[in-house]
């Protein structure tokens, strides 16, 4: 199953396998919705949405589960629950990165005047988020104070979508300067690996599966 969100403010459950929505579209936002995130169970997912909420929602009844919650960010860019998935992460078009238990609680907000926000990922042991920015950087901050560790610098646009690796020895990035890059973590490197992969055009969205063999990129 894939779930999506539209500019018509819904989400749709899908059968991948018969490219058809399952069940009707769920209703809530009242604003387009840009972006979700499954938890790691895949017993929820969370969007968010330029309306400034985040709602939680059961994919099974595609009903919301939680009232939503009113972020502050104005438009809402990314989501992403921890790997636990007892709290997630939210950043958007404030600059801030705020950090949220699943009752909705403001646990951590991170304000470091680094322009708007796109995107966001986590380590796997949670203690660490990874944020794509405006300001054209990679960040990494300790996801339990908000402390600044890393700053990636290279893209020449804003870092529109990030993925760690699935052994965390590299991060890659996607920026509306139409490249995707691959970045060495190690704490001897921190640096870009090889040329930049250019597209066309714009990038927007980028994936790795687990076997890390493929970079899946859009724009």
């Amino acid at each position: 199953m894939v779930v999506s969100g539209s500019a018509d403010r819904r989400l749709r459950l899908w059968n991948v396998k018969e490219g058809d929505v399952v069940g009707n579209p769920w209703e809530g936002h009242s604003a387009p919705v840009k972006c979700l995130s499954w938890s790691p169970n895949a017993r929820e997912i969370a969007s968010g949405s330029q309306d400034g909420t985040i709602r939680r929602w059961s994919p099974n009844t595609g009903r919301q589960i939680a009232p939503p919650i009113e972020t502050g960010h104005g438009w809402v860019y990314a989501v992403k629950y921890s790997p636990r998935g007892n709290k997630f992460a939210s950043c958007g078009s404030d600059g801030v990165i705020r950090v949220w238990s699943k009752d909705g609680k403001l646990l951590i907000e991170i304000k470091e005047r680094i322009g708007l926000v796109w995107s966001l990922c986590w380590s796997k042991d949670g203690a660490y988020i990874f944020s794509g920015s405006g300001d054209m950087t990679i960040r990494k901050w300790q996801s339990i104070d908000g402390k600044e560790l890393l700053v990636l610098r290279g893209h020449t646009n804003h870092v529109r979508s990030i993925c760690l690796s699935s052994d965390e020895r590299h991060l890659v990035s996607a920026s509306s300067d139409c490249s995707v890059r691959i970045w060495d973590l190690k704490p001897s490197e921190n640096q870009q690996v090889g040329d930049p992969l250019l597209h066309d055009d714009e990038l927007l969205a980028l994936a790795i599966p687990s076997d890390g063999r493929y970079i899946a990129s859009a724009g």
